[in-house]
């Protein structure tokens, strides 16, 4: 067995009785890190996940390479953890990427540092893009795009539960469940994908200005037994969008908006930032009508 480890046939992870080997070129291997000086994404890539992948088309190479990389990096730099897990599999058709660590938690961490009353907005907050706890060392945009180029996109964080999926999302509540601490992030592409990174990458980028448009689920701005009525919600709701040019809000799962809410993000917002264009999309009839009333006072 050492011999074949030496000569790159076989990987070793752990020592003593966690021993454990893995086929190098194989469709599975699990490993666990220590978050210390040194720990670099793209070795471990290179060392772990590169080797399994080397037989599929480039776009999946690259899809799985910016997802990992952009992943792993954010639990060595924003978790505040000491370990980090990695599972990574091939099996029915599809790559699935696990990467989970032992920090504080990624909505916990975005909640404590805007001073938020919800976990849901801190979620909000996250899926816009462009936003980071630390602004220093990362553009915000990692999660954003790694969520659109993979086929399904999971964030599991206290008893939170967040999908990004066939351009939709999804969030659901995991109480009574214990997960313990830190992020759970789980990311799944099909081996037969042919979309590109550059291809989604441009559904969002202006060529000149860069990341330039942003998707927004307005319901992530309220508590679902709230309607959306205030300034104040929508003023929460707005917090970074003027960083965007192009900012299209989804209505799915909004039962109804009130005026002040509407005219607070057509009207006030709109003319304090005139070259941002605002669509609206999945507004039901009330709501539709609601915006088309408030446009009409711009």
């Amino acid at each position: 067995m050492a011999r074949e480890v030496g000569g790159g046939k076989i990987i070793k992870i752990g020592t003593t009785r966690r021993t454990r080997y893995f086929l190098v070129g194989g469709k599975h291997i699990e490993f666990r890190l220590q978050i210390a000086h040194g720990l670099e994404e793209d070795r471990v890539w290179s060392k772990y996940v590169k080797p399994m992948l080397l037989k599929y088309p480039e776009n999946i190479q690259k899809i799985s390479n910016y997802g990992f990389t952009e992943i792993f990096n954010n639990a060595i730099d924003h978790s505040q953890g000491t370990t980090i897990y990695t599972n990574i599999e091939i099996s029915d058709g599809e790559l699935k990427i696990t990467i989970m660590d032992n920090g504080v938690g990624i909505f916990r961490k975005i909640q404590n540092a805007l001073h938020l009353e919800s976990m849901r907005e801190a979620i909000l907050h996250l899926s816009k893009g462009k936003f980071t706890t630390d602004p220093r060392k990362h553009t915000g945009e990692g999660i954003f795009f790694s969520s659109r180029i993979f086929d399904s996109f999971s964030i599991l964080s206290d008893d939170m539960f967040y999908t990004f999926k066939d351009r939709d999302w999804f969030l659901s509540s995991e109480k009574g469940e214990d997960f313990g601490h830190g992020t759970y992030i789980n990311m799944v592409l099909s081996l037969n994908s042919k979309k590109t990174p550059k291809e989604i990458f441009d559904q969002y980028t202006d060529q000149e200005i860069g990341f330039d448009k942003t998707i927004v689920a307005v319901a992530l701005s309220a508590d679902p037994n709230d309607p959306h009525v205030s300034r104040s919600q929508a003023k929460r709701l707005l917090m970074g969008l003027e960083k965007f040019k192009q900012v299209v809000l989804d209505f799915k799962g909004v039962e109804s908006v009130g005026r002040a809410f509407v005219d607070e993000v057509f009207r006030v917002f709109k003319n304090e930032h005139p070259s941002i264009e605002i669509q609206s999309i999945n507004a039901n009839q009330a709501v539709d009508s609601m915006i088309r009333r408030g446009r009409a006072t711009q």
